[in-house]
């Protein structure tokens, strides 16, 4: 079956699957397993924003929605190209990726018959729900179920190592110009990790917010988690928040990476986070993964 991934969380969700051979699209953003930008046909296009400023960034993102613009760029020629079979989606977020009804539009536009499956997890759980989604689409049920259950001992690993002990409060800051505070799977993921999260959205949207209503529950770690971001990213970010959190530690962490793309790499996250909140009780995160700031 040939696949086309149009996020770069479905990206990941493949080669973990062991599909990566399958992959014949994917988008500029797919960073991870590097090969997979190298070596398959780009499909999405964007604005590179790598210069940009948070505020400038968020300044963008907002003109071009209310305008009715268009955050990402469908190569449709290069799609069609492809003949794919499925192709891999989501309408969690526009911001994050392309909706799938364009896909749907420029597939009938092309008169394209690949099949379109669209990812829309909102907790940690419907997220390892995915995994067996996208499995059972490509007809391999059994690796989806593999693959999850592997997850799931790696969280039973981290919840029996931090039961028992005092829940820290821990706020998410997603962006810091203006702030975000966690929505989605993020709480879950300090819930996972043996904290209580506070000024969150459970299995909502994250929304902008005020530093007041991030700093009220007084949280004693935050963990700073910038969408679009690697550690370096994050870390700057977090050195400009560390003001409004006399009390705190402060913490940055590798975004992308571990925390806000729903894809296996979340359990990484799980388990980096335990490391921040419970030293000693769980392994140290891995280089790269996290850093204090304050």
């Amino acid at each position: 079956m040939r696949l086309v991934s149009l996020l770069p969380s479905a990206t990941e969700i493949v080669y973990a699957l062991g599909l990566g051979d399958d992959l014949v699209g994917v988008t500029f953003e797919c960073d991870e397993p590097p090969a997979a930008r190298s070596t398959k046909t780009v499909v999405v296009g964007g604005r590179d924003t790598r210069a940009m400023t948070p505020a400038e960034i968020d300044d963008y993102v907002r003109t071009q929605m209310a305008a009715g613009g268009d955050l990402y760029t469908l190569h449709a020629d290069a799609l069609a190209g492809l003949a794919p079979d499925l192709i891999l989606t989501q309408d969690l977020c526009r911001v994050c990726a392309l909706p799938s009804g364009h896909v749907d539009d420029a597939l009938a536009h092309l008169g394209c018959r690949a099949d379109v499956l669209s990812l829309d997890p909102h907790t940690l759980p419907e997220v390892l729900d995915t995994f067996e989604e996208v499995a059972g689409a490509v007809g391999v049920p059994e690796r989806g179920r593999d693959l999850t259950a592997r997850l799931k001992q790696r969280l039973d690993r981290v919840a029996a190592a931090v039961e028992g002990r005092p829940r820290p409060r821990v706020t998410v800051v997603e962006w810091v110009d203006p702030p975000f505070g966690a929505g989605h799977w993020v709480p879950d993921l300090v819930v996972a990790a043996g904290g209580e999260p506070v000024a969150a959205r459970p299995g909502q949207r994250s929304v902008q917010v005020s530093w007041a209503e991030l700093t009220a529950p007084e949280p004693e770690i935050v963990l700073v988690t910038p969408c679009g971001y690697h550690l370096d990213g994050a870390v700057r970010q977090a050195e400009a928040v560390t003001a409004h959190f006399p009390g705190a530690q402060v913490w940055a962490m590798d975004g992308d990476g571990l925390v806000v793309r729903p894809g296996p790499r979340l359990i990484d996250g799980v388990e980096a986070m335990a490391a921040i909140l419970h030293p000693g009780a769980v392994p140290p995160a891995p280089t790269g993964a996290v850093a204090r700031v304050a």
